[in-house]
């Protein structure tokens, strides 16, 4: 009789989505009155040295007068403190000046709140066509929760970094660098539609760093270009596309105005043309105005039959 298997439940990691920390207003009083407190207790130490009995008081003064210099924290503009208990989040100090703590036992530990710039090295990526290109981008951050910043990343100043590349390279690979195949023109490319694609940057960078209590205000793209080994290549496909388009542009002009030469002449009456003599004007016309150098016009003084 073989025995009955026994199933083990899968267990389904469910990551968390919403961070544990957020900044809670932490109490505090004016540095100055706790400097108050803080001499008067002196005064009462030195009071207690005088008398016999009472000076046993100062086994548990003589420690308090000592560990409330550790109350004292002055906060500069644009700057955090965050204040924990024996390892426990407990809050965060915003109000700038000098201030004092109540409770002299809380390790502080300081956030800033100013404008931060952070330019990515040179990422070599492919985009939407294969392409190997060179992208770089500039982004203007700021963090907005110290608690956040502190608690729920390692490193909130690296984890920018490696999130902002991150970014950047799953953008690139979804738009081409330039509208060269005909499926990519009138879509957006990378080259031409930098407003999009900064738009587009900045949300991106901004959803992988709300985790950490980081506000993206600016992400933009600062250096692009062809990687080195397709450079020159796709610098002759551009330029032939260039010439191909400014040479559609020459015939449409010079097909309406050799119309527009026809009909007026057919409209006044000046000359009679047969369909000879109109397909040799033409033809006379378009390598006028279509040729890329100066022609020699050549004056028939004989009979035009």
């Amino acid at each position: 009789m073989q025995p009955a298997a026994v199933s083990i439940p899968n267990q389904v990691l469910v990551p968390q989505t919403e961070p544990q920390f957020k900044d809670k207003d932490a109490k505090s009083i004016n540095g100055f009155i706790g400097l108050f407190l803080h001499l008067v207790l002196s005064v009462f130490n030195l009071g207690l040295t005088a008398t016999g009995p009472g000076a046993l008081l100062l086994i548990i003064t003589g420690p308090i007068w000592l560990v409330m210099w550790n109350s004292y924290v002055i906060v500069n503009p644009n700057e955090a403190v965050v204040n924990q208990f024996f390892g426990k989040y407990v809050s965060t100090l915003k109000t700038e000046g000098f201030r004092f703590f109540l409770n002299p036992l809380y390790s502080k530990s300081k956030i800033s709140f100013k404008i931060n710039n952070f330019e990515s090295s040179k990422l070599k990526v492919n985009d939407v066509n294969a392409n190997p290109i060179d992208i770089a981008a500039v982004v203007v951050w700021k963090v907005y929760d110290a608690a956040e910043a502190m608690f729920e990343v390692e490193n909130y100043g690296h984890y920018v970094q490696i999130q902002s590349e991150a970014a950047l390279r799953e953008m690139a690979t979804k738009y081409p660098y330039d509208a060269i195949e005909e499926k990519d023109i009138g879509g957006i490319t990378l080259s031409s539609h930098q407003d999009e694609i900064a738009k587009q940057l900045q949300q991106s960078v901004e959803a992988r760093l709300a985790r950490a209590g980081i506000q993206v205000l600016e992400a933009r793209i600062s250096y692009l270009a062809y990687s080195t080994e397709i450079a020159q290549a796709m610098l002759r496909r551009q330029q032939a596309s260039a010439v191909v388009a400014a040479r559609r542009e020459i015939v449409d002009g010079a097909v309406g105005m050799v119309e527009l030469a026809l009909q007026q002449l057919s409209t006044k009456g000046i000359i009679e043309l047969d369909e000879d003599k109109k397909a040799t004007m033409v033809s006379n016309l378009l390598v006028v105005l279509c040729s890329e150098t100066d022609t020699t016009p050549v004056v028939n003084t004989g009979s035009l039959n």
